[in-house]
């Protein structure tokens, strides 16, 4: 019953996609924050080089075939009776397809301050 709601979620999500531009990229300051929590709280269960571990990989390879909408809903709602949470808190809608299209194109390193 969960799956078919996720999948219905999904279809939705994509319809709105297709008429939809893509998201405009978050400020520079908030894009490092989302890169940063996804290296490290998306990293702690699907490895923090995001090639698995006790969730599925996130690798570009990986998720070849999975739409960007799918992956957002996914980041969102999490997936009931496994331990993907959902992120619906601190992310937005638009920030979950942001980190659904970088993920599918490459996540990017996070980006380390150097001290003076």
């Amino acid at each position: 019953m969960a799956r078919n709601a996720l999948l219905s979620l999904t279809l939705a999500l994509a319809a709105a996609a297709a008429g939809a531009q893509t998201p405009a990229a978050p400020a520079p300051e908030r894009a490092a924050q989302l890169v940063r929590m996804v290296r490290q709280d998306c990293g702690s269960c699907h490895g923090m080089r995001l090639t698995g571990g006790l969730g599925p990989a996130l690798t570009r390879q990986a998720l070849v075939a999975k739409p960007p909408e799918y992956l957002a809903a996914v980041i969102i709602h999490g997936i009931p009776g496994t331990p993907m949470p959902p992120w619906s808190a601190l992310l937005s809608g638009t920030e979950a397809l942001w980190i659904a299209q970088q993920l599918a194109s490459g996540f990017p390193e996070e980006m380390r301050s150097q001290a003076p």
